[in-house]
């Protein structure tokens, strides 16, 4: 008998632990049940995603967007592309001075930026130009940078 009360003051005492420890969802209106998250929401969350592969992942700007004579970045032409300031110590073929404008990604269809981050290879079916390196991002990743490149416009 000690032993049934000792085990049903354990059983209380989990059951009583559980259910702060790990609370159930309040009760949702069916309607709430139901709603999937907005487009808008999504694409929020796909930009800002991009946003930060383009500026702290890629850091994209360091070669697509011009700086002021003091060396900070131009806030008013980001990502609008910009001559590179540096060059490779020994001769590279194909090296670009230039690293074009990418915000509202002109002259490229959403398909052709995904492919060209998934792949390394332009639309023209050639490698890309050093010094951009070829990169081999997901599908998501690629899909996220181009959302957020397109939201900027052509500036």
């Amino acid at each position: 008998m000690r032993a049934l009360k000792i085990g049903l003051v354990v059983v209380v005492a989990v059951l009583f632990v559980g259910h702060f420890l790990f609370p159930r969802p309040l009760a949702q209106t069916a309607e709430q049940r139901n709603s999937a998250p907005t487009a808008d929401a999504s694409s929020t969350a796909l930009i800002e995603r991009g946003k930060y592969l383009v500026e702290r992942v890629a850091m994209c700007i360091d070669c697509h967007s011009p700086r002021t004579p003091t060396g900070e970045f131009d806030q008013k032409r980001w990502l609008q592309g910009s001559v590179l300031d540096f060059a490779p110590r020994h001769p590279i073929p194909n090296w670009t001075d230039v690293a074009p404008a990418i915000a509202g990604l002109p002259g490229y269809t959403e398909e052709e930026a995904i492919r060209l981050l998934e792949t390394g290879i332009a639309p023209n079916g050639k490698p890309l130009r050093p010094p951009m390196p070829p990169y081999r991002m997901n599908r998501e990743d690629a899909r996220a940078v181009v959302a957020y490149l397109k939201s900027l416009g052509k500036r």
